[in-house]
């Protein structure tokens, strides 16, 4: 992370799923290296279970284990190490056939089915997180019980039967990103090898090559299923199954998108004449206004209120933004004044920040009346402020609220039920902010992006180009501040492909914040929305 912008885009934006609590933070310092290099192994655990998905009770092989992926660069012919570094054409930042390597670790639930069933390849994001998240809170066969908007009561926590599982229509692959969770890397220069959205996709793109060809899926109906940073994975990684790899899938499912880091409304003051972050977590503000009774009117329809909002966001609130320092005194307290209607934050308050409110400010000063702060990755969650005069929030209630619930029940879980990790340290999310490079080649292009900003869309746009019938979902939910779901419509109604191309695209919004799955109501939504998704896009019918 080399810049003010990469601070706010990747630390600030992308650190969406690392759930601040568990993660270091940038100042802090590196872990100790590992001992002498050693070549990683394949391994695996195989155990069996039930879980019963609409009163039907399906049996299942679960398979906990690794696979050994490298760099960008690397061939299965073995060469002599001290010619690790070769010419690269222009673009090519990998070394040729290089030491490094990655232990990727997985959990995989087979139910019978036979070698065309549906795949699944699911993935949290961070960057840097485990896949804890979708294993136990969405769709995994057990579930840790949590509270819907408040604090999660200490251990013993309770690991029960997940009715919302997609092992009714789906297999199921939960991977963590190298050196996440059970995951490691070892080797020369192997946090360059890995750490960055370019190196990342390509090592998630080597894992599920190799997958398909160890247990026999190549002709399985396949879907990414990726959340927060995970759908930021999921648009590169996309474009090279499909466009380098010749691998068609069926679908890309993403839950809480963000695919253009400069959307993003984390601290966007510095990136300054870029406005649109403003306008489209307007909604959202609004949505979290309403659930916390800030709003002077009364609206009984979230979704009517929701309607309203947007339209004043791309409009009236556009323009006056977009006139900048040319707009007139009464323009300018016209719109001061929608938006205290709209936000519930006072009038001089946002004529102050000129008309600009982040998503820090705008958490830190909703609720300060009550001494509160308002969470992020779901502002229905609230908390106690720490330091009440900062300019914005310092922790996340909903992060600190629902941790512990995970980490301590996927640690005894992984171990007793899977039988595997004794002996070794579970990394729920990993500080890799030093290392993480914003480098991006887009599709077309022979030099890589700056570390500006990150935007994945071209990437979409092009596996959708080059497969027509690719489909895609995209969930959100309305109380998310970390991924607006405003921002995540935006960028899927300005991918740049052919309009015809946009019908392959779908829609589904929750009353719940960015891990929609933690409200039970809203889950199950979530497992019928997508259940359907596959059943209608696998091209054939499965048990």
């Amino acid at each position: 992370m080399n810049s003010p912008a990469l601070a706010t885009g990747l630390l600030a934006a992308c650190v969406l799923l690392s759930y601040g609590a568990l993660g270091a933070s940038p100042g802090e310092p590196a872990p100790p290296e590992a001992g002498p290099f050693e070549p990683f192994k394949p391994e695996s655990s195989a155990s069996t279970g039930t879980v019963t998905v609409g009163g039907q009770a399906i049996a299942y092989q679960a398979v906990a284990g690794t696979l050994v992926v490298h760099p960008k660069g690397w061939d299965d012919v073995p060469r002599d190490p001290k010619a690790d570094k070769e010419p690269q054409a222009p673009g090519e930042g990998e070394a040729k056939n290089p030491t490094a390597q990655a232990s990727m670790f997985y959990v995989a639930y087979f139910r019978n089915g036979g070698a065309t069933r549906p795949i699944t390849f699911l993935y949290n994001g961070g960057p840097g997180s485990s896949t804890m998240w979708l294993h136990l809170g969405a769709f995994g066969p057990r579930r840790v019980v949590t509270a819907t908007s408040a604090h999660t009561p200490a251990a013993p926590y309770a690991l029960v039967n997940n009715s919302a599982s997609l092992l009714d229509v789906t297999d199921l692959v939960f991977i963590d990103a190298p050196g996440a969770g059970f995951s490691r890397i070892a080797g020369k220069d192997k946090e360059k090898a890995f750490y960055g959205v370019d190196a990342d996709a390509h090592a998630f793109a080597e894992f599920i090559t190799q997958f398909l060809s160890r247990y026999g899926r190549w002709n399985s109906p396949k879907y990414l299923f990726g959340e927060s940073y995970g759908t930021t994975r999921s648009a590169v990684l996309i474009n090279e199954l499909e466009s380098n790899r010749g691998i068609d899938f069926n679908g890309v499912i993403l839950l809480s998108q963000i695919l253009n880091f400069d959307l993003s409304p984390d601290e966007p003051t510095r990136n300054p004449g870029i406005d649109l972050p403003y306008q489209l977590a307007l909604p959202t503000y609004a949505a979290t206004a309403w659930y916390h009774h800030r709003l002077g009117a009364q609206h009984p329809d979230l979704e009517a209120l929701l309607a309203e909002v947007e339209g004043f966001a791309l409009g009236e609130y556009g323009r006056a933004l977009a006139a900048g320092s040319g707009l007139e005194a009464s323009q300018r307290s016209a719109i001061a004044a929608k938006l205290h209607d709209y936000t519930g934050l006072p009038v001089d308050y946002i004529l102050k920040a000129d008309l600009r409110i982040d998503s820090g400010e705008f958490r830190q000063n909703l609720q300060s009346a009550d001494n509160l702060t308002t969470g992020r990755l779901d502002t229905r969650f609230s908390g106690p402020d720490i330091d009440p005069l900062s300019q914005r929030p310092n922790y996340d209630p909903q992060a600190s609220a629902l941790s512990s619930a995970y980490v301590s029940a996927f640690n005894d879980y992984v171990r007793r039920e899977l039988h595997f990790g004794e002996g070794r340290s579970f990394k729920p999310s990993i500080p890799i902010f030093r290392s993480w490079t914003c480098l991006h080649l887009q599709p077309g292009e022979i030099q890589p992006s700056s570390e500006q900003g990150c935007n994945v869309m071209p990437d979409l746009a092009n596996a959708m180009k080059r497969n027509p019938n690719l489909r895609v979902q995209l969930h959100a939910g309305y109380f998310d501040l970390a991924t607006p779901f405003f921002e995540g419509v935006y960028e899927m109604r300005h991918l740049p492909m052919p309009a015809a191309l946009q019908g392959n695209i779908e829609y589904r919004f929750y009353e719940s914040g960015h891990m929609v799955y933690a409200k039970d109501s809203s889950l199950k939504d979530l497992h019928d929305t997508v259940a359907g998704f596959i059943s209608r896009t696998s091209n054939a019918a499965h048990p």
